[in-house]
């Protein structure tokens, strides 16, 4: 009897909720469908941002990369293009002096890989043929050098072209892929799987 009287007691205030739910709005919280303006979070698809993302980080590299908001790209752009570039410098800086060495050396004058001794001996630290392969070694360094930091260049280019591609791709939640985990009552085991969903 004492239960019953609970089991009515609540049903009585889940219906007493459900009634307070029905109650009509106040005529001033109702609004009008021609006073809604339909408000979308997403940008509007701009057909031209791959393209002018392109062409700043042609006019000057990284600048791609700052026009798609993507800063913290920019030591990575900077210090790849900066490492080539010293690359560049540094063996064509040595190159140079192989060469110029190996032209004093023909001339019959005193080159920076001689040195003088005591007694007024020179000592020769590399050889002909070791300031040749010196020098082409270094430039061949350097032409590699100069083909990576073009490299680089054009790299920088073509992702700040396909990050303007990709930001504005479509990732609504309409379209889901992920893993999927039921328990199987009959046969009492965890099943694992992946779940492809799509809302129309």
């Amino acid at each position: 009897m004492q239960s019953n009287k609970y089991l009515l007691l609540v049903f009585l205030l889940c219906f007493y909720a459900f009634a307070k739910a029905q109650q009509d709005a106040p005529a001033e919280t109702i609004i009008d469908a021609d006073e809604v303006a339909g408000v979308s979070s997403k940008e509007p698809y701009d057909p031209l941002r791959p393209a002018k993302a392109a062409f700043y980080g042609a006019v000057l590299p990284g600048l791609g990369q700052i026009y798609n908001k993507d800063y913290w790209k920019l030591p990575l752009v900077y210090g790849a293009l900066g490492s080539t570039i010293y690359g560049v410098s540094f063996n064509g800086n040595r190159s140079e002096r192989f060469r110029t060495a190996f032209k004093d050396r023909l001339a019959g004058r005193l080159d920076e890989f001689t040195r003088i001794n005591e007694d007024g001996t020179t000592t020769e630290i590399f050889s002909d043929d070791a300031l040749i392969n010196g020098q082409d070694q270094f430039r061949r360094r350097r032409d590699l050098f100069i083909l990576v930091s073009a490299g680089v260049y054009i790299l920088q280019i073509i992702e700040a072209n396909v990050d303007a591609h990709l930001s504005q791709y479509d990732v609504d939640d309409d379209l889901t892929f992920g893993p999927a985990l039921y328990f199987d009552d009959l046969g009492q085991t965890m099943n694992y799987g992946l779940s492809f969903n799509y809302k129309f």
